[in-house]
């Protein structure tokens, strides 16, 4: 028998642009990517998302679930993620920032991303 876990989630990201306004939304998620990132290659790889995953509060996931992890926002194939991959996998993980209803421009477009990088 399987469990039936609900999971809530709560996208702050809508929120957070707009206190912050795109720039400084932008900023947040580079520092982020700083967090997660091996020092050395200035890219997030399997080992320092591994290693920096207990900051995230995901001391439990397997090796696995790390692979899918960098692979769902791995755009060239390297099996890491710079920094343009990590910001745009951030926005299109985020309901609230994929598609404005007014315009339905959608935000989390590569261009959009490097435009403020």
């Amino acid at each position: 028998m399987e469990p039936n876990i609900a999971v809530n989630f709560e996208d702050y990201f809508p929120s957070m642009m707009e206190q912050l306004g795109a720039e400084g939304f932008i900023g947040e998620l580079c520092n982020g990517f700083r967090l997660l990132m091996d020092g050395q290659r200035g890219l997030i790889t399997f080992e320092s998302l591994k290693k920096n995953s207990v900051i995230l509060g995901l001391n439990d996931m397997g090796d696995d679930e790390i692979v899918c992890m960098l692979s769902e926002g791995d755009l060239d194939g390297d099996g890491a993620l710079n920094q343009i991959e990590f910001c745009n996998l951030m926005f299109r993980l985020s309901p609230g920032l994929v598609v404005d209803d007014n315009s339905n421009n959608y935000y989390g477009s590569r261009q959009w991303v490097e435009e403020y990088i």
